[in-house]
C-alpha cells in the first residue's frame, strides 16, 4: 500500500496554538495530549486554551505519525526514537566538517 506524505513547512520563528498544531499536522486534540505526556512535545502556557507550540513541536508530531504508520511504532518508542534521534543531530554537529 502505498500513501502519499504531507509535511508542512515551516518557519522556525512561527507558533501555533493547539488548533493551529492539529491542523497543521491533522491530528485531533487527543493524540496532542497523549504525545505530550509522553514528552514527544512541550507546550508553553498553563492551560489548553493558551498553550503555544513551536515549530520543532510541528516536526515531531509529523516524525512520530510517520514512525507509527511506517514501523507501528506506538509513543513510547516514538518518544525514544526521537529523543535518539536529537542526540544524534548533537554529536553530527560536533563532527569536524570536511
Amino acid at each position: 500500500m502505498k500513501h502519499h506524505e504531507k509535511y508542512t513547512l515551516l518557519d522556525e520563528t512561527v507558533t501555533y496554538n493547539l488548533k493551529g498544531l492539529c491542523s497543521a499536522c491533522q491530528v485531533r486534540d487527543e493524540l496532542v495530549f497523549d504525545m505530550i505526556n509522553e514528552g514527544i512535545i512541550t507546550p508553553l502556557g498553563n492551560s489548553p486554551e493558551n498553550w503555544v507550540f513551536s515549530a520543532a513541536s510541528i516536526k515531531n508530531v509529523q516524525v512520530t505519525i510517520r514512525l507509527q504508520q511506517d514501523l507501528g511504532i506506538n509513543l513510547p518508542g516514538a518518544a525514544l526514537a526521537l529523543n535518539l534521534l536529537e542526540e544524534l543531530d548533537g554529536l553530527r554537529s560536533r563532527l569536524p566538517r570536511e
